[in-house]
């Protein structure tokens, strides 16, 4: 009978390269299944169904999205020679550009159309619900609830996916923060070493329409929301999945909007490891030691630190691959557009769009330190139900703070120090750039969502990086290229 055991390496490791970091290794935790005769118990790859077609004949896919989130399972159920229904509360105008790719589709009738609302019949007569996980509090929507009561399967784009992955090769981040920066850290090294990797989940868009690509030793990568590990929850009758390497960031109050509750958020997060096996990994961020030496990357703050260690640690222990070389892998990273993107050339403009937490707000601040006194700050966005005291306290140590959106006269009023409620980010900018001196630094990291006042995190990122050009009168050689989303990330 083979025995579990929960390891915990205690010994620092100097990693090879010319970087010579010591990581501190002390509270990385894993588990490993022993057989009795002390040889690792094999790895046992976990599907819930096979790699056969779908049975179902008809489906229904709830939300396509303004940003197509819902247009890969849209296409991968018509490869399986399913007739879609595709349904929306937007209106087919709103659609125009999510739906110009299916047009072929729906002029041959393999594609139906319910927009502008939803019908109930379209949830009740049909053989599979796919629900968009964008969709809040799922368990109380009626149209879902009427498949359910009709005994019509319902699930998601990302269990659809993860059912056809060997788990073991599956390597699953989540958080509250840093989550999209540590998986595509852990995706770049393992590419920069050799392995083949595929990123996707929460970025990137859907990998159900390549997953014919993905081949036995094939790393993937996956960003897990906690609205997608709602749905690899046990929910409709579905056994509960969890991936053979999970990691954990930070786990902090947040989408209380979708959630109901801190507990259920909190919940749901737990699902990347409630149904681990024995042998799998666990690595999370509060076990990344504090006496470990950096980390030598391209790009700023003590949180992209323990990003990095994640990264490193996450690697070396799914392949066995040092972590000197994993460390030298991450030297090239150059970070991911709309996090604490320097725009243009003259290093005093940040663009940290995708914050969209107080902590991640307040963690992107401090990446400036001991400057936080020369940072000007441009926070508020669309109201989540969640506190931003942890932004007002700022206000004081700042060089202005700046508010704009929903939330931006509550926070203006209860912050300290230089605060001024500017409505919208054109006016912030201006505002900040007025009183800047040359030494100071604009920040935009918001730490709300973009919602009230542009379709999505990359838009508001985009305006802020054109409103600076203008402003500072700079064209600079500003690198990054304009992004455009391919699907609307989920909380």
């Amino acid at each position: 009978m083979s025995r579990a055991l929960i390891l915990f390496c205690h010994r620092e490791m100097c990693l090879e390269g010319p970087a010579r970091v010591r990581l501190n290794e002390s509270d990385i935790a894993f588990k490993q299944v022993f057989a009795g005769d002390g040889n690792p118990e094999p790895s046992k790859p976990s599907y819930t169904h096979d790699m056969n077609p779908l049975e179902a004949k008809r489906c229904t896919v709830m939300g396509l999205g303004r940003f197509g989130g819902g247009l890969g399972v849209t296409r991968w159920l018509l490869e399986q020679g399913c007739e879609v229904c595709v349904t929306d509360m937007a209106t087919e105008a709103s659609l125009t550009e999510a739906l110009a790719s299916l047009r072929p589709d729906i002029d041959r009738k393999r594609v139906r159309l319910a927009l502008g609302g939803h019908d109930v019949n379209d949830f009740t007569d049909t053989d599979l619900v796919i629900a968009n996980p964008a969709v809040p509090m799922p368990w109380d929507n009626p149209y879902l609830q009427s498949a359910a009561a009709h005994g019509i399967p319902i699930s998601t784009e990302i269990r659809l996916l993860v059912e056809r992955l060997d788990r073991t090769r599956v390597i699953g981040v989540t958080g509250t923060n840093g989550k999209s920066t540590t998986a595509s850290m852990i995706h770049h090294v393992l590419t920069r070493t050799g392995s083949r990797s595929i990123l996707g989940g929460n970025i990137g868009g859907s990998l159900l329409p390549s997953i014919a690509d993905v081949e036995p030793t094939t790393w993937i990568v996956l960003e897990l929301s906690s609205a997608m590990l709602y749905w690899l929850g046990e929910v409709h009758g579905e056994s509960g999945w969890s991936p053979g390497t999970a990691v954990i960031t930070n786990i902090a109050p947040n989408h209380l909007d979708w959630h109901g509750s801190e507990s259920h958020y909190r919940q749901c997060k737990d699902n990347i490891t409630r149904w681990q096996l024995d042998q799998d990994l666990v690595i999370r961020g509060d076990h990344i030691s504090k006496r470990a030496t950096p980390i030598p990357i391209r790009i700023p703050g003590s949180h992209n630190q323990t990003n990095a260690l994640l990264a490193v640690m996450t690697v070396a222990r799914a392949t066995g691959l040092s972590p000197g070389r994993a460390a030298e892998a991450l030297s090239d990273f150059a970070g991911l557009p709309h996090r604490l993107e320097a725009v243009g050339d003259e290093g005093r403009f940040f663009n940290d769009s995708k914050s969209t937490t107080p902590e991640a707000t307040v963690l992107a601040v401090e990446a400036f330190a001991p400057r936080t006194s020369r940072v000007h700050l441009i926070a508020g966005g669309y109201d989540k139900g969640v506190s931003l005291e942890a932004i007002a306290r700022l206000g004081s140590r700042l060089g202005g703070l700046y508010t704009i959106g929903t939330t931006g006269p509550g926070l203006a009023a209860e912050a300290t120090g230089h605060a001024v409620s500017c409505g919208d980010l054109a006016t912030a900018v201006e505002q900040a750039v007025h009183r800047m001196k040359p030494d100071d630094l604009l920040l935009l990291s918001p730490g709300c969502a973009s919602w009230d006042q542009y379709d999505h995190f990359e838009a508001r990122g985009e305006a802020f990086r054109s409103l600076v050009l203008t402003q500072s009168g700079s064209m600079g050689s500003d690198s990054t290229a304009p992004t455009r989303s391919l699907s609307e990330p989920t909380p």
